[in-house]
Protein backbone atom coordinates (compact mmCIF):
# COMPACT_ATOMS: atom_id res chain seq x y z
CA UNK A 1 0.00 0.00 0.00
CA UNK A 2 1.13 3.69 -0.68
CA UNK A 3 3.10 4.86 1.92
CA UNK A 4 1.33 7.77 4.54
CA UNK A 5 1.25 11.25 3.37
CA UNK A 6 1.40 12.50 7.13
CA UNK A 7 5.31 13.28 6.63
CA UNK A 8 6.45 13.84 3.21
CA UNK A 9 10.10 14.85 3.88
CA UNK A 10 10.49 11.30 5.60
CA UNK A 11 8.51 9.67 2.67
CA UNK A 12 10.93 11.46 0.05
CA UNK A 13 14.29 11.54 1.05
CA UNK A 14 15.55 7.80 0.46
CA UNK A 15 14.29 8.23 -3.02
CA UNK A 16 14.37 11.63 -4.75
CA UNK A 17 17.90 12.70 -5.52
CA UNK A 18 19.99 15.17 -3.61
CA UNK A 19 18.98 18.66 -3.48
CA UNK A 20 22.37 19.68 -4.13
CA UNK A 21 21.31 17.38 -7.68
CA UNK A 22 17.84 18.14 -8.30
CA UNK A 23 16.22 21.08 -6.41
CA UNK A 24 12.84 21.10 -7.88
CA UNK A 25 12.86 17.53 -7.28
CA UNK A 26 13.80 17.67 -3.64
CA UNK A 27 11.47 16.73 -0.51
CA UNK A 28 11.70 20.59 0.86
CA UNK A 29 10.09 21.94 -2.65
CA UNK A 30 7.42 19.59 -2.86
CA UNK A 31 6.53 19.70 1.09
CA UNK A 32 6.56 23.26 1.07
CA UNK A 33 3.56 23.31 -1.33
CA UNK A 34 1.58 21.35 0.81
CA UNK A 35 2.29 22.46 4.67
CA UNK A 36 1.70 25.86 3.39
CA UNK A 37 -1.38 25.53 2.14
CA UNK A 38 -1.23 26.00 -1.59
CA UNK A 39 -2.56 22.26 -2.05
CA UNK A 40 -5.25 20.60 -0.21
CA UNK A 41 -8.94 20.13 -1.44
CA UNK A 42 -9.84 23.82 -1.22
CA UNK A 43 -7.25 24.10 -4.55
CA UNK A 44 -8.43 21.35 -6.59
CA UNK A 45 -4.86 19.35 -5.73
CA UNK A 46 -4.93 16.65 -3.39
CA UNK A 47 -1.56 14.69 -3.24
CA UNK A 48 -1.94 11.29 -2.86
CA UNK A 49 1.93 9.85 -3.61
CA UNK A 50 2.39 6.40 -4.62
CA UNK A 51 5.80 4.52 -2.76
CA UNK A 52 6.51 1.06 -2.62
CA UNK A 53 9.24 -0.72 -0.67
CA UNK A 54 11.12 -4.03 -1.37
CA UNK A 55 9.96 -6.99 0.94
CA UNK A 56 13.85 -5.90 2.71
CA UNK A 57 13.01 -2.27 2.70
CA UNK A 58 16.43 -1.65 1.70
CA UNK A 59 15.07 -0.27 -1.61
CA UNK A 60 12.25 2.14 -2.44
CA UNK A 61 10.30 3.90 -5.15
CA UNK A 62 8.38 6.58 -5.19
CA UNK A 63 5.80 8.54 -7.56
CA UNK A 64 4.86 11.79 -7.09
CA UNK A 65 1.03 11.67 -7.87
CA UNK A 66 -2.09 14.64 -7.34
CA UNK A 67 -5.83 13.83 -7.85
CA UNK A 68 -7.00 16.62 -9.66
CA UNK A 69 -10.41 18.47 -9.90
CA UNK A 70 -9.84 20.31 -12.87
CA UNK A 71 -6.71 21.54 -15.16
CA UNK A 72 -5.11 24.80 -13.56
CA UNK A 73 -1.55 25.12 -12.76
CA UNK A 74 -0.02 22.06 -14.95
CA UNK A 75 0.42 24.15 -18.20
CA UNK A 76 0.24 20.81 -20.50
CA UNK A 77 -3.43 22.12 -21.61
CA UNK A 78 -6.45 19.36 -21.84
CA UNK A 79 -9.30 21.58 -21.63
CA UNK A 80 -10.12 20.31 -25.38
CA UNK A 81 -10.06 16.85 -23.87
CA UNK A 82 -12.59 17.65 -20.79
CA UNK A 83 -14.50 19.18 -22.88
CA UNK A 84 -14.70 15.92 -25.84
CA UNK A 85 -15.12 13.66 -22.50
CA UNK A 86 -17.62 15.60 -21.12
CA UNK A 87 -19.95 15.76 -23.98
CA UNK A 88 -19.42 12.08 -25.34
CA UNK A 89 -21.38 11.46 -21.29
CA UNK A 90 -17.58 10.81 -19.42
CA UNK A 91 -16.63 12.23 -16.36
CA UNK A 92 -13.37 14.16 -17.09
CA UNK A 93 -12.84 14.51 -13.39
CA UNK A 94 -10.98 13.68 -11.52
CA UNK A 95 -7.82 12.34 -12.86
CA UNK A 96 -4.02 11.76 -11.53
CA UNK A 97 -1.47 13.69 -12.63
CA UNK A 98 2.49 13.13 -11.86
CA UNK A 99 4.13 16.61 -11.98
CA UNK A 100 5.56 19.17 -9.87
CA UNK A 101 3.01 21.50 -9.08
CA UNK A 102 2.53 24.82 -10.64
CA UNK A 103 6.29 24.52 -12.36
CA UNK A 104 6.56 23.55 -15.96
CA UNK A 105 9.97 22.76 -15.92
CA UNK A 106 11.08 19.70 -17.28
CA UNK A 107 13.43 16.84 -14.81
CA UNK A 108 12.68 13.86 -12.79
CA UNK A 109 9.28 12.58 -12.00
CA UNK A 110 9.96 9.28 -10.77
CA UNK A 111 12.45 8.42 -7.60
CA UNK A 112 14.75 5.30 -6.88
CA UNK A 113 16.86 4.87 -3.93
CA UNK A 114 19.42 3.34 -6.33
CA UNK A 115 19.07 1.62 -10.05
CA UNK A 116 18.51 -2.00 -8.88
CA UNK A 117 14.94 -0.52 -7.19
CA UNK A 118 13.89 -0.39 -11.20
CA UNK A 119 12.70 -3.99 -10.38
CA UNK A 120 10.09 -2.40 -7.96
CA UNK A 121 8.23 -0.42 -11.07
CA UNK A 122 6.05 -3.08 -12.53
CA UNK A 123 4.24 -3.32 -8.86
CA UNK A 124 4.32 0.58 -8.46
CA UNK A 125 2.47 1.14 -11.47
CA UNK A 126 0.33 -1.85 -10.79
CA UNK A 127 -0.55 0.19 -8.17
CA UNK A 128 -1.14 3.38 -9.26
CA UNK A 129 -3.77 1.65 -11.76
CA UNK A 130 -5.77 0.23 -8.90
CA UNK A 131 -5.61 3.61 -6.90
CA UNK A 132 -6.59 5.14 -10.40
CA UNK A 133 -9.92 2.74 -10.16
CA UNK A 134 -10.35 3.34 -6.38
CA UNK A 135 -10.53 6.95 -6.99
CA UNK A 136 -12.86 6.83 -10.64
CA UNK A 137 -10.10 8.23 -12.17
CA UNK A 138 -10.55 9.43 -15.53
CA UNK A 139 -6.73 9.33 -16.84
CA UNK A 140 -3.17 9.44 -15.35
CA UNK A 141 -1.11 12.28 -16.78
CA UNK A 142 2.81 12.49 -16.44
CA UNK A 143 3.63 15.61 -16.80
CA UNK A 144 7.53 17.36 -17.99
CA UNK A 145 8.78 14.48 -17.28
CA UNK A 146 12.71 13.86 -18.21
CA UNK A 147 13.79 11.13 -20.64
CA UNK A 148 15.00 8.95 -17.77
CA UNK A 149 11.74 8.96 -16.13
CA UNK A 150 9.80 7.98 -19.42
CA UNK A 151 12.13 5.90 -20.47
CA UNK A 152 11.25 3.20 -17.27
CA UNK A 153 7.58 4.11 -16.81
CA UNK A 154 7.34 3.22 -20.64
CA UNK A 155 9.08 0.20 -20.19
CA UNK A 156 7.28 -1.16 -17.36
CA UNK A 157 4.20 -0.29 -18.03
CA UNK A 158 1.78 -3.04 -17.55
CA UNK A 159 -1.72 -2.58 -19.91
CA UNK A 160 -2.10 -2.80 -23.33
CA UNK A 161 -3.37 0.20 -23.66
CA UNK A 162 -0.09 2.20 -23.97
CA UNK A 163 0.71 5.68 -23.08
CA UNK A 164 0.49 8.44 -25.62
CA UNK A 165 2.71 11.02 -26.09
CA UNK A 166 2.74 14.60 -26.03
CA UNK A 167 4.63 17.22 -27.43
CA UNK A 168 5.21 20.79 -26.96
CA UNK A 169 7.95 23.55 -27.27
CA UNK A 170 9.03 25.51 -24.34
CA UNK A 171 12.61 28.41 -24.69
CA UNK A 172 15.74 27.46 -22.54
CA UNK A 173 19.14 28.66 -22.79
CA UNK A 174 22.54 26.96 -22.89
CA UNK A 175 25.57 28.58 -21.63
CA UNK A 176 28.72 27.57 -24.36
CA UNK A 177 31.60 27.48 -22.02
CA UNK A 178 30.75 31.55 -22.18
CA UNK A 179 33.21 33.73 -19.97
CA UNK A 180 31.14 36.26 -19.70
CA UNK A 181 27.98 38.08 -20.64
CA UNK A 182 29.51 39.98 -23.79
CA UNK A 183 31.30 36.70 -24.55
CA UNK A 184 27.60 35.68 -24.87
CA UNK A 185 26.72 38.75 -26.62
CA UNK A 186 29.55 37.99 -29.56
CA UNK A 187 28.04 35.48 -30.56
CA UNK A 188 25.08 36.87 -31.73
CA UNK A 189 24.44 38.69 -35.05
CA UNK A 190 25.35 42.19 -34.98
CA UNK A 191 21.81 43.44 -35.18
CA UNK A 192 19.99 41.67 -32.47
CA UNK A 193 23.81 42.21 -30.16
CA UNK A 194 22.65 45.79 -30.42
CA UNK A 195 19.39 45.32 -29.45
CA UNK A 196 20.04 43.51 -26.19
CA UNK A 197 22.52 46.18 -25.50
CA UNK A 198 20.19 48.90 -25.76
CA UNK A 199 17.53 47.43 -23.29
CA UNK A 200 20.66 47.03 -21.11
CA UNK A 201 21.11 50.84 -21.61
CA UNK A 202 17.51 52.20 -21.24
CA UNK A 203 18.42 50.14 -17.32
CA UNK A 204 21.26 52.34 -16.41
CA UNK A 205 19.33 55.57 -18.18
CA UNK A 206 16.65 54.91 -15.65
CA UNK A 207 18.76 54.52 -12.67
CA UNK A 208 17.79 51.13 -11.95
CA UNK A 209 20.08 49.49 -9.72
CA UNK A 210 19.51 45.55 -10.01
CA UNK A 211 21.49 43.32 -7.44
CA UNK A 212 21.44 39.11 -7.38
CA UNK A 213 21.24 38.25 -3.74
CA UNK A 214 21.68 34.15 -2.62
CA UNK A 215 21.45 32.29 0.57
CA UNK A 216 21.89 34.31 3.72
CA UNK A 217 21.45 37.80 1.97
CA UNK A 218 17.99 36.81 1.19
CA UNK A 219 15.97 37.71 4.42
CA UNK A 220 12.59 37.46 5.56
CA UNK A 221 11.35 40.76 4.92
CA UNK A 222 12.82 40.88 1.53
CA UNK A 223 11.29 37.43 0.51
CA UNK A 224 7.79 39.70 1.64
CA UNK A 225 8.73 42.16 -0.72
CA UNK A 226 9.32 40.15 -3.56
CA UNK A 227 5.97 38.60 -2.80
CA UNK A 228 4.08 41.42 -3.04
CA UNK A 229 5.25 42.53 -6.34
CA UNK A 230 4.73 38.77 -7.50
CA UNK A 231 0.93 38.70 -6.66
CA UNK A 232 0.58 42.27 -7.79
CA UNK A 233 1.04 40.64 -11.22
CA UNK A 234 -2.01 38.17 -10.87
CA UNK A 235 -4.66 40.90 -9.41
CA UNK A 236 -3.56 42.89 -11.91
CA UNK A 237 -5.22 40.48 -14.50
CA UNK A 238 -7.92 39.81 -11.79
CA UNK A 239 -6.65 37.10 -10.26
CA UNK A 240 -5.46 35.56 -6.87
CA UNK A 241 -1.93 33.82 -7.00
CA UNK A 242 -1.35 30.12 -6.89
CA UNK A 243 1.04 30.77 -4.68
CA UNK A 244 1.30 32.34 -0.90
CA UNK A 245 3.88 34.14 1.38
CA UNK A 246 4.13 31.20 3.62
CA UNK A 247 5.41 28.65 0.22
CA UNK A 248 8.03 31.32 -0.59
CA UNK A 249 9.05 32.17 3.60
CA UNK A 250 9.52 28.26 3.45
CA UNK A 251 11.65 28.06 0.16
CA UNK A 252 13.92 30.25 2.09
CA UNK A 253 14.07 28.63 5.37
CA UNK A 254 14.88 25.37 3.51
CA UNK A 255 16.45 26.14 0.32
CA UNK A 256 17.70 29.74 0.19
CA UNK A 257 21.31 27.95 -0.93
CA UNK A 258 19.41 27.13 -3.92
CA UNK A 259 17.70 30.72 -4.33
CA UNK A 260 18.72 33.28 -6.14
CA UNK A 261 16.86 36.67 -5.72
CA UNK A 262 16.88 39.88 -8.09
CA UNK A 263 16.08 42.81 -6.79
CA UNK A 264 15.65 46.45 -8.67
CA UNK A 265 16.25 49.92 -6.83
CA UNK A 266 15.15 52.64 -8.39
CA UNK A 267 17.93 55.41 -7.25
CA UNK A 268 16.11 57.84 -8.81
CA UNK A 269 13.59 57.89 -6.50
CA UNK A 270 13.96 59.45 -2.86
CA UNK A 271 14.72 56.30 -0.83
CA UNK A 272 16.23 54.09 -3.59
CA UNK A 273 13.02 52.13 -3.12
CA UNK A 274 12.81 48.87 -4.59
CA UNK A 275 10.21 48.36 -7.92
CA UNK A 276 10.50 44.48 -8.95
CA UNK A 277 11.99 41.40 -8.20
CA UNK A 278 12.60 38.29 -9.44
CA UNK A 279 13.07 34.91 -7.93
CA UNK A 280 14.91 31.64 -9.05
CA UNK A 281 16.22 28.00 -7.86
CA UNK A 282 19.51 26.70 -9.04
CA UNK A 283 21.37 22.98 -8.62
CA UNK A 284 24.28 21.88 -10.06
CA UNK A 285 23.42 22.13 -13.76
CA UNK A 286 20.47 24.39 -14.30
CA UNK A 287 18.83 28.08 -13.23
CA UNK A 288 14.86 27.29 -12.75
CA UNK A 289 12.78 30.56 -12.81
CA UNK A 290 11.24 32.62 -12.77
CA UNK A 291 8.68 33.94 -9.96
CA UNK A 292 8.28 37.80 -10.93
CA UNK A 293 6.53 41.06 -10.10
CA UNK A 294 7.43 44.64 -10.90
CA UNK A 295 5.59 48.19 -10.58
CA UNK A 296 4.28 49.90 -14.05
CA UNK A 297 6.40 52.22 -16.16
CA UNK A 298 9.95 50.98 -16.06
CA UNK A 299 11.18 50.04 -19.76
CA UNK A 300 12.83 46.51 -20.19
CA UNK A 301 12.93 46.07 -16.50
CA UNK A 302 11.18 42.16 -17.05
CA UNK A 303 13.92 41.61 -19.55
CA UNK A 304 16.81 42.81 -17.53
CA UNK A 305 15.58 40.79 -14.04
CA UNK A 306 14.10 37.94 -15.42
CA UNK A 307 16.61 36.69 -18.56
CA UNK A 308 19.56 38.96 -18.60
CA UNK A 309 20.37 38.92 -14.77
CA UNK A 310 19.80 35.21 -15.09
CA UNK A 311 22.17 34.80 -18.02
CA UNK A 312 24.89 36.42 -16.16
CA UNK A 313 23.91 34.10 -12.98
CA UNK A 314 24.76 30.71 -14.87
CA UNK A 315 27.75 32.39 -16.55
CA UNK A 316 28.91 33.67 -12.92
CA UNK A 317 28.69 29.35 -11.94
CA UNK A 318 28.90 27.59 -14.75
CA UNK A 319 25.35 26.31 -14.76
CA UNK A 320 24.55 24.19 -18.13
CA UNK A 321 21.24 25.54 -18.69
CA UNK A 322 18.90 28.40 -18.05
CA UNK A 323 15.34 27.50 -17.91
CA UNK A 324 12.87 30.29 -17.61
CA UNK A 325 9.45 28.79 -17.68
CA UNK A 326 6.83 27.98 -20.30
CA UNK A 327 5.80 29.88 -23.29
CA UNK A 328 7.36 33.42 -24.54
CA UNK A 329 8.66 33.79 -28.18
CA UNK A 330 10.05 36.81 -27.31
CA UNK A 331 12.93 34.69 -25.61
CA UNK A 332 13.66 33.52 -29.15
CA UNK A 333 15.49 37.01 -30.30
CA UNK A 334 17.12 36.85 -26.52
CA UNK A 335 19.16 33.39 -27.34
CA UNK A 336 16.84 31.14 -25.61
CA UNK A 337 16.13 28.15 -27.81
CA UNK A 338 13.19 25.41 -28.91
CA UNK A 339 13.62 22.44 -27.09
CA UNK A 340 10.69 20.18 -27.23
CA UNK A 341 9.35 18.79 -23.79
CA UNK A 342 6.95 15.45 -23.29
CA UNK A 343 4.39 14.30 -21.49
CA UNK A 344 2.89 10.84 -21.31
CA UNK A 345 -0.75 10.35 -21.25
CA UNK A 346 -3.05 7.03 -20.02
CA UNK A 347 -6.92 7.42 -20.85
CA UNK A 348 -8.92 5.19 -19.36
CA UNK A 349 -11.93 5.03 -21.83
CA UNK A 350 -10.73 3.68 -24.69
CA UNK A 351 -12.51 5.40 -27.17
CA UNK A 352 -11.13 8.87 -25.83
CA UNK A 353 -7.95 7.37 -25.78
CA UNK A 354 -8.22 6.50 -29.52
CA UNK A 355 -9.32 9.89 -30.65
CA UNK A 356 -6.72 11.71 -28.37
CA UNK A 357 -4.73 9.34 -30.47
CA UNK A 358 -5.63 10.96 -33.70
CA UNK A 359 -5.28 14.30 -32.32
CA UNK A 360 -2.37 13.72 -30.99
CA UNK A 361 -0.50 12.99 -34.06
CA UNK A 362 -1.76 16.08 -36.03
CA UNK A 363 -0.80 18.26 -32.99
CA UNK A 364 2.91 16.86 -32.87
CA UNK A 365 3.40 17.48 -36.51
CA UNK A 366 2.36 20.96 -35.60
CA UNK A 367 4.52 21.25 -33.11
CA UNK A 368 8.02 20.39 -35.02
CA UNK A 369 7.05 22.53 -37.92
CA UNK A 370 6.94 25.53 -34.94
CA UNK A 371 10.28 24.44 -33.73
CA UNK A 372 11.98 24.32 -36.63
CA UNK A 373 10.35 27.66 -38.17
CA UNK A 374 11.61 29.21 -34.60
CA UNK A 375 15.23 27.75 -34.63
CA UNK A 376 15.56 30.25 -37.78
CA UNK A 377 14.65 32.93 -35.44
CA UNK A 378 17.41 32.70 -33.16
CA UNK A 379 19.85 35.59 -33.04
CA UNK A 380 23.25 33.71 -33.50
CA UNK A 381 25.21 33.48 -35.79
CA UNK A 382 24.91 31.35 -38.59
CA UNK A 383 28.42 29.57 -37.55
CA UNK A 384 26.60 28.84 -34.35
CA UNK A 385 22.95 27.47 -35.00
Amino acid sequence: MPAANNDLIDQLRPTTLPVEQQTLFSAAFLEAFESSGCLGPQSGWLAQHQTLRSDSGDQEAFLPLYLKQHSYGEYVFDWLWADASERAGLAYYPKLISAIPYTPCPGPRLGLSDPDAESLLPALLEQLIGHAEQQQASSWHLLFADHPSRERIQRHWPLSQSLLERFDCQYHWFNRNYSSFDDFLSQLRSQKRKSLKRERRKIEQQQLRLNRLSGKQISSTLIGAFYDFYALTYHQRGRHPYLNRRFFEQLRQQLADRMLLVTAVDESAPGNPLVGCALFLFDQDTLYGRWWGGLPGYDCLHFEACYYQGIEFAIERGLKRFDPGTQGEHKLIRGFEPVKTCSLHWLKHPGLHQGVERWLAQERRQVEAYIEQARGLLPYRQSNC
